[in-house]
């Protein structure tokens, strides 16, 4: 019996805990934190259930400040129209000019900026300066991109020292307005800052679509205007590379002009700038439907005043006329009349790019992919056949390249502003002085950061010559396009548009509107349109005083982020094949 108890007290049983393996956890998922374990030692199963409980709460509080934020951005744009969609400028302003009221009415103002915050500018700005006028795009969004933070072209002017002035448009056209009027309007608003500025002509800045009209204005206004600046503006709407612009091949897949115009008869003559918007979005689907959603889901304690700032301006949806859409679709995206020399405005007014004879800076960006540098400088190469001829004509065309940031960050993005933008306006003297001939603005040693003297870089203009600038293939495919698209058009006025017109009506178009998918999806948020969102701003106050936000290097917030990955990649590789599925089909339909 002794001998037993003994053999019993030297046995020890030995219990080897399972591995657990899972190919898609991180590595650390089921091991200790480094302050909890020693070198020989695996996590206890209590620590897993701690970061698990951990993480869950974080979850839950996340997903609560998530739908309250989409709340707010429903919230923000019912107020936003009910106030009439005024623009989103963080800057003190007065209506100068209100070209509703001109001879040739046109949904147009302009602005003179008087404050920022609470410092005014009178003893601020330089005299000797010219003033500066920044006109934002008219694509679907309303204006005040360009200054909708003090970082921004309008915060960068101030700070230079310039007279600002901002150029605005209603949600609504004025009846049966064209793009002559709006060229009329623009055109009386420069003289008028120059007549105030003892006939100093404007700086004009353009954004996008401002920068093509700005072009037109430029070619039909000479003399009027000083040195144009066009932002991520088209005026090669043909030229590509061998991988092909999604818009263009939308653009043929379509049939053309047709749809536009039977979309603006629908709506009773307006066409519904959220279609762009919506267009837009689908150019990169993992971002629109995916990636700025989970960055809001995952950093909302800090991503939330960002975002909806942001989405303020981007669910602004402002209207065109039939005749201003049709004829952008016409002449430009479809006809590419504006670079071949063909575009006619009226009957008293043809547009030719060699009229142009004030600098122009074209500011483009590897990383636009709504307007890749092809695009934005391939017209140069076909409205001068070579240097010589550039040079004889007079002109001084400037360009200057960003490597990575997108169309938006172009005008928006607060680096670019306080670097490239501020660059700009500080070298606009040297860019009036340059010899006739085509340049590329370099900045050497940036820093960034703005300041009141220009030690702090060095920018310089290196000739480059006309016959090596963005080479493009050949276009015959688009001669194709535009062919189809005026038969279309030719088609739809003629057999379907009677039909169209007899049932559209005012009431039609406002339903029209209403349901529209970028409205509907963004307003369904509200508690005023959704009951089942009213408790969410008591909840997400009450998590906001109980915030309990999970550790960084929590296993399964690192899963979360792993997942979310994973997911954007595939909407990618989706998209990645429905745009080469589209080419192919563009190059069976036309070559």
């Amino acid at each position: 019996m002794a001998q037993a108890v003994k053999k019993k007290e030297k046995t020890k049983v030995k219990i080897k805990k399972p591995e657990i393996k899972q190919d898609n956890a991180p590595a650390s998922l089921f091991k200790a934190k480094e302050e909890d374990k020693t070198d020989d030692q695996t996590a206890s199963p209590f620590g897993v259930w701690s970061d698990l409980m951990e993480y869950q709460i974080d979850a839950f509080q996340r997903s609560v400040l998530f739908f309250d934020t989409l709340r707010q951005r429903a919230d923000n744009m019912l107020e936003h129209e009910k106030a009439g969609m005024p623009p989103l400028l963080d800057f003190k302003y007065e209506t100068v000019l209100d070209a509703r009221k001109f001879e040739r009415p046109a949904n147009y103002a302009l602005l003179k900026i008087t404050e920022a915050g609470e410092d005014c500018l009178e003893d601020c700005l330089d005299p000797d300066k010219p003033p500066v006028m920044i006109v934002d795009p008219r694509a679907g969004h309303g204006p005040g991109i360009g200054g909708f933070k003090r970082d921004s072209e309008v915060g960068i002017a101030l700070h230079e020292g310039h007279p600002v002035y901002f150029v605005i448009f209603y949600p609504n056209p004025e009846p049966d307005q064209t793009m002559g009027d709006v060229l009329a309007a623009l055109r009386k608003f420069v003289e008028e800052v120059s007549a105030w500025h003892d006939n100093k002509p404007p700086v004009l800045y353009g954004n996008c679509q401002a920068g093509w009209m700005l072009a037109l204005l430029s070619a039909d206004c000479s003399g009027l205007v000083g040195p144009a600046v066009m932002n991520g503006s088209p005026l090669s709407y043909w030229a590509g590379g061998e991988e092909m612009n999604p818009m263009q091949v939308r653009g043929g897949l379509s049939g053309g002009v047709w749809l536009t115009r039977m979309m603006s008869d629908m709506s009773n003559g307006i066409f519904d700038g959220a279609w762009l918007v919506h267009n837009f979005e689908q150019l990169n689907p993992a971002k629109a439907i995916w990636d700025k959603y989970y960055n809001l889901f995952a950093n909302v304690d800090k991503e939330s005043e960002r975002f909806l700032s942001f989405e303020r301006w981007w669910n602004g949806f402002y209207s065109l006329s039939e005749e201003e859409i049709t004829a952008t679709v016409e002449n430009l995206f479809i006809g590419n009349k504006i670079e071949r020399g063909e575009m006619v405005l009226d009957e008293h007014c043809a547009i030719d790019l060699k009229d142009i004879k004030n600098p122009l800076l074209i500011f483009a960006s590897e990383g636009d992919e709504i307007t890749p540098p092809r695009q934005a400088l391939h017209w140069i190469r076909a409205v001068y056949p070579d240097t010589k001829a550039l040079k004889k004509a007079g002109q001084r065309i400037v360009y200057l390249i960003n490597p990575h940031v997108g169309h938006l960050g172009i005008f928006v993005s607060a680096k670019v502003a306080k670097l490239e933008h501020r660059a700009i306006l500080e070298n606009t003297a040297d860019i009036e002085s340059l010899k006739p001939g085509l340049y590329e603005m370099i900045i050497d040693n940036p820093t960034g950061d703005p300041d009141c003297s220009r030690d702090q870089y060095e920018v310089r203009f290196e000739e480059r010559l006309v016959e090596d600038i963005c080479e493009s293939v050949p276009q015959d495919s688009f001669e194709a396009v535009r062919s189809v698209s005026e038969k279309n058009d030719e088609r739809y006025k003629q057999f379907a548009r009677p039909f169209v017109e007899a049932f559209a009506n005012p009431l039609t178009a406002e339903v029209l509107k209403t349901a529209h998918p970028m409205r509907a999806s963004r307003k369904i948020f509200s508690e005023q349109l959704n009951p089942a969102m009213l408790p969410l701003p008591l909840a997400a106050q009450t998590v906001r005083d109980n915030r309990k936000a999970a550790a960084e290097d929590n296993p399964f917030k690192e899963m979360e982020r792993q997942t979310a990955e994973r997911i954007e990649a595939t909407i990618e590789t989706m998209s990645d094949y429905h745009k080469k599925w589209q080419n192919a089909v563009f190059k069976a339909i036309y070559g």
